[in-house]
C-alpha cells in the first residue's frame, strides 16, 4: 500500500483539526511569567509564556485585549486562558489567549497600582498643586448618585452644620461602564459654568469593583484639571483611590467631606460669643481708662484755678525768657573778646608794622614780591611800597651776594 503523501498545509491543518478537538486544549488555563511582550499598532498583543523549562507563544487579539483592567508587562506572573492550536502558515502551535489574570494578585489591584505609579510621575498627585478649601463656601457642588444614601447623609450634615450654603446636587451614575465619563463631564460642566465654590466627588461604600469608577484616568485627569476645589468622599476609611489622591482633600467618608466642607454653626455661634465678650471687656476697660485719666486731668490746676494757672506759667515764661537774655548776653561779651583777641595778632602780624620800622616791599612788574634779585632784570620797572605811600624805580644795576 502506498503512503499518502501530504502537503505542508495539509499536515498542518491536519494537527490543528486534531488539536482543536481535544477539550482540554479548547478550555486551558496555564501560569506563567511574561517575556517578549509586543503590543501591535492593530491592537493585538504578543508575548512568550515561560516557566522554568519552557515556553509558548500567545497572542491575544484586540477584542480580548480591550478587556484587559491592567497592561501586561515583562517579568509579570499571570495565569492566561484560552485555546491552544497551531498556526498553519508557520506550522507551530500557540495559545489564542481570551482573557488573563495576575497570578497571586488581582488584576484591578495591579491596574490600580500601575495607574497610580503613572499619574505620580506626571505630576498629578504633587501637593504644590492642591488648591484650598474654602473657609466659608458660599455654594457647594456634590457629584455623586442622587439615589444612594450618601447624597442624603451630605446634605443632611451639610443643612445641620452652615445652613448658610447653597447645595447644587449633580447628579450621576458612580458604577458601571458610564460612570466614568460622567463623574468627569460633571466636573468639568461644574467649571466650565462656576457653579460652586466647592466640589464635593464621591460615593457611598462597596466592593473594589464598585469604587472603581473613581481609579479611572479621565476622573483623575476630570479632578486635576478642575479650578474649583475638590474634595474626594469615595467609600469607607480603608477604601483609596486614585480619585483621593489627586483632590485637593480627601475625607474617609461622604459624612466626613460634608464636615470638612463647612464649619459647624454651633462652633462659629461660640466663637463669636467669645468674640463679643472680649470686645466688650476690652471697650469697658478703655472707658474706665478714659475715666480715670479725665479724673486726674479734672483735678489739675488748669481747671480747678485757670488764672492762677496762667499766672504760674507766665512767670515761668519770664524765668525762661531772662535765662535766655542772660545767655544771649554771655555768649555775646565771649565773642567780643575774642574779636579783639584775634584783632591784635592780626595787627602783629600785618606786613604795615613791618613797614612802618623803615622796610620796604618791592614787586615787580608783574605784581609779583621780589624776594631775589635774579627775578629782575636790569632796565625793568619796580615799585617799593614804603609806610608813607610808593616809589617807581628802574633796575640801573644787579648785584649779588658772593656765598
Amino acid at each position: 500500500m502506498a503512503q499518502q503523501v501530504l502537503t505542508i498545509t495539509q499536515l498542518n491543518e491536519y494537527i490543528r483539526g486534531r488539536m482543536e478537538e481535544d477539550h482540554l486544549l479548547n478550555a486551558v488555563a496555564v501560569k506563567g511569567e511574561i517575556s517578549n511582550y509586543k503590543l501591535y499598532p492593530s491592537g493585538h498583543h504578543y508575548f512568550t509564556l515561560k516557566d522554568e523549562n519552557s515556553a509558548l507563544k500567545c497572542v491575544m487579539f484586540k477584542g480580548n485585549a480591550q478587556r484587559l483592567r491592567f497592561r501586561p508587562e515583562n517579568g509579570m506572573k499571570i495565569i492566561a486562558m484560552g485555546k491552544v492550536s497551531v498556526f498553519p502558515r508557520d506550522g507551530a502551535y500557540q495559545l489564542y489567549c481570551a482573557a488573563m489574570a495576575m497570578d497571586g494578585i488581582g488584576d484591578l489591584y495591579a491596574a490600580f497600582e500601575q495607574l497610580k505609579k503613572k499619574l505620580q510621575a506626571q505630576g498629578l498627585f504633587d501637593p504644590a498643586h492642591k488648591k484650598p478649601i474654602p473657609k466659608f463656601p458660599g455654594t457647594i457642588g456634590i457629584i455623586t448618585s442622587s439615589a444612594g444614601a450618601a447624597v442624603h447623609d451630605m446634605l443632611r450634615i451639610l443643612n445641620k452644620r452652615y445652613p448658610l450654603a447653597k447645595v447644587l446636587l449633580l447628579p450621576v451614575r458612580v458604577q458601571g461602564v458610564e460612570a466614568p465619563g460622567e463623574i468627569a463631564a460633571a466636573i468639568r460642566y461644574a467649571n466650565y459654568h462656576k457653579l460652586a465654590d466647592l466640589l464635593i466627588v464621591g460615593r457611598g461604600g462597596g466592593s473594589i469593583e464598585d469604587l472603581w469608577a473613581f481609579n479611572e484616568e479621565i476622573v483623575a485627569h476630570a479632578i486635576y484639571d478642575s479650578n474649583i476645589p475638590v474634595i474626594s468622599a469615595v467609600g469607607h476609611e480603608p477604601d483609596v483611590t486614585i480619585s483621593d489622591y489627586v483632590a485637593d482633600l480627601r475625607a474617609a467618608t461622604p459624612s466626613n467631606a460634608a464636615e470638612l466642607a463647612v464649619p459647624d454653626r454651633d462652633a462659629l455661634t461660640q466663637a463669636l460669643d467669645s468674640m463679643e465678650n472680649a470686645m466688650a471687656n476690652a471697650l469697658n476697660r478703655q472707658i474706665k481708662s478714659y475715666k480715670q485719666h479725665l479724673d486726674v486731668l479734672s483735678k489739675s490746676s488748669a481747671l480747678q484755678s485757670p488764672a492762677g494757672y496762667l499766672e504760674q506759667k507766665q512767670r515761668q515764661l519770664e524765668l525762661l525768657k531772662n535765662r535766655l537774655i542772660a545767655a544771649e548776653n554771655q555768649i555775646i561779651a565771649r565773642n567780643e573778646q575774642r574779636y579783639v583777641a584775634l584783632t591784635a595778632k592780626l595787627d602783629a602780624m600785618s606786613p604795615l608794622k613791618v613797614l612802618t620800622r623803615g622796610y620796604a616791599l618791592t614787586t615787580n612788574e608783574r605784581g609779583e614780591v621780589v624776594r631775589s634779585v635774579s627775578q629782575v632784570e636790569l632796565g625793568k620797572r619796580i615799585t617799593v611800597a614804603l609806610s608813607d605811600g610808593s616809589l617807581s624805580a628802574t633796575v640801573m644795576e644787579k648785584k649779588e651776594n658772593v656765598q
